[in-house]
């Protein structure tokens, strides 16, 4: 398949963005203009994992702990931090003078309310509230973590940086976990513009003159966040030739990801910046509806895993230089610390197989929706990979294609197809993200209070505490080892190949710095 097909512009058609004189902007030292992933539709970093809300979590709101480059935790809102002898009982003090956008200082009281919404969504922090025992409030900057059973990985789990547990003001923390949060009051370095916000087109953020940064450097979701821009916006370009465009007119500052077919364009450039900020890379995947037929039978979702190339995914999304992009067909990606297989018995790329296994499997042309984006150039080539690949197996499929918002949103819906909802749908996340199996949600088994697609599985959820609680590395790795087989056995979810992105920005920016999130802090324009 041609990925043309779904990005507007291809490479030839695009000449124009050299070819085309620069357009000289005056731009403002204050002022930073930055192309989105995609479009920003829900506001609530609790109630999604869209990357691009996460992303748009770290401005607004900020956390109790972060994790450094090398991923170890680093106090961030919290001045201290000490745990009994036993290891049962957690306190935590936070920085003085820390307060809200609204004016309000943050207290021990929001702190915790945040800690339990958060828990309920978050598959790690359902770990954390299966050990917990209570809360106790000390005073209005000081409480305490009471665990009833032993949680070695509090920490870990208190500095996750993906769907991270951001503190919130506790009237909005108190919202019912399922619902989203729509009005936008943190106590980060940015201030959310309600008034300017335009899903879609613009998203505006404001300095916030009362956040205090640390006085260590910014490191990963820690340190000190500087905020250099006195106002940041979110410039939502669907077409990226448009935005390729516009950065090389210098019309906007920073581009968060160029697809394959114009970074050879924008390598011509002398004014722009490519760089791989996220050097552990990303990882696509499939995701099924295990709640709806026909994919609540695994037999229906083992078929169809016989049959995926992963090398068919990745060349439609990531262009025909294999350097950007790899095969690893496990849940632990290459370079990461669990990986140690790589499951080809499982994934043969196989029509014929396919083919057996689905007519064995007992599949009766039960309809399978495809939601899939035609804004983000990393997912929506996917799904029309996977349509090709399901019509051509027999399956009866219709691909709904729609913005990435929309899909975000129906998602999280566990109605039959016939009532708006879904069979599959595809995205990527962070080999670091998905590191470990606390994790790592696509491993996870928790069914309904799991992860979009809700699959369940009681032995991986056991495996996940033989791995939380494991005697040494020996017993974590072979939890892990025998977690990833299991996934990959029970198809859940079916990974789709492990690659790297470049950024793309002017050379008139610095300060810009490795991890896995574009985050502005430190960020100025030369």
């Amino acid at each position: 398949m041609d990925r043309r097909t779904f990005v507007k512009g291809s490479a030839a058609a695009a000449g124009s963005i050299l070819a085309a004189p620069a357009i000289a902007q005056d731009m403002s030292a204050k002022i930073l203009r930055f192309v989105p992933q995609a479009n920003l539709s829900s506001l609530d970093p609790m109630w999604t994992t869209a990357t691009v809300t996460a992303n748009h979590g770290y401005y607004v709101y900020d956390t109790l702990f972060g994790a450094d480059l090398d991923l170890k935790p680093k106090p961030q809102m919290a001045e201290s931090y000490e745990a009994s002898a036993n290891g049962m009982t957690h306190r935590i003090k936070l920085r003085e003078g820390l307060k809200f956008h609204d004016g309000t200082p943050v207290r021990s009281i929001d702190c915790v309310a945040s800690l339990k919404r958060w828990t309920v969504r978050d598959t790690f922090g359902q770990l954390l509230a299966k050990a917990l025992g209570e809360y106790k409030i000390v005073d209005d900057r000081t409480f305490e973590i009471v665990l009833a059973k032993p949680f070695p990985m509090l920490m870990q789990c208190l500095c996750k940086a993906d769907s991270a547990p951001f503190v919130m003001p506790e009237r909005h923390a108190l919202t019912d976990a399922m619902k989203q949060v729509t009005e936008m009051i943190g106590s980060g370095p940015y201030r959310f513009i309600a008034s300017e916000y335009n899903s879609g087109s613009l998203i505006v953020y404001e300095k916030f003159k009362d956040y205090k940064p640390r006085s260590e450097p910014a490191s990963r979701n820690s340190g000190g966040k500087v905020a250099n821009f006195e106002r940041i916006e979110w410039r939502v370009m669907p077409d990226a030739l448009t935005a390729a465009n516009a950065l090389a007119k210098g019309e906007v500052d920073w581009f968060e990801r160029p697809p394959a077919d114009l970074q050879p364009l924008l390598a011509k450039s002398r004014d722009v910046v490519r760089e791989v900020i996220d050097k552990s890379g990303r990882y696509a995947i499939m995701r099924f509806n295990t709640l709806q037929a026909p994919f609540n039978n695994a037999a229906v979702r083992q078929a169809i895993r016989l049959a995926v190339n992963q090398a068919d995914y990745m060349r439609v999304t990531q262009g025909d230089d294999p350097s950007a992009w790899n095969t690893s067909r496990t849940f632990w990606a290459k370079g990461s610390l669990y990986n140690s297989a790589d499951h080809a018995d499982l994934m043969p790329a196989s029509i014929e197989k396919a083919k057996a296994a689905l007519k064995a499997s007992g599949y009766n042309g039960e309809k399978v929706v495809i939601i899939s984006p035609t804004d983000f150039p990393d997912i929506g080539p996917l799904g029309l990979v996977t349509n090709d690949l399901l019509k051509n197996l027999g399956m009866n499929v219709e691909l709904v294609e729609t913005d990435w918002g929309s899909v975000v949103q129906r998602r999280s819906s566990r109605e039959g197809t016939d009532k708006g909802g879904w069979s599959i749908f595809h995205t990527t996340g962070g080999v670091v993200g998905w590191g470990n199996p606390a994790l790592n949600f696509l491993t996870r088994g928790a069914g309904e209070k799991g992860w979009f697609g809700w699959w369940k599985n009681d032995q991986a959820e056991a495996l996940t505490d033989a791995w939380l609680n494991g005697a040494d590395e020996a017993a974590q790795r072979k939890a892990a080892a025998d977690l990833d087989r299991l996934a990959m056995t029970e198809a859940g979810t079916i990974p789709l190949g492990q690659f790297t992105l470049k950024t793309a920005y002017r050379k008139s920016l610095t300060g810009i710095l490795p991890g896995n999130a574009p985050y502005p802090w430190g960020v100025r324009r030369a």
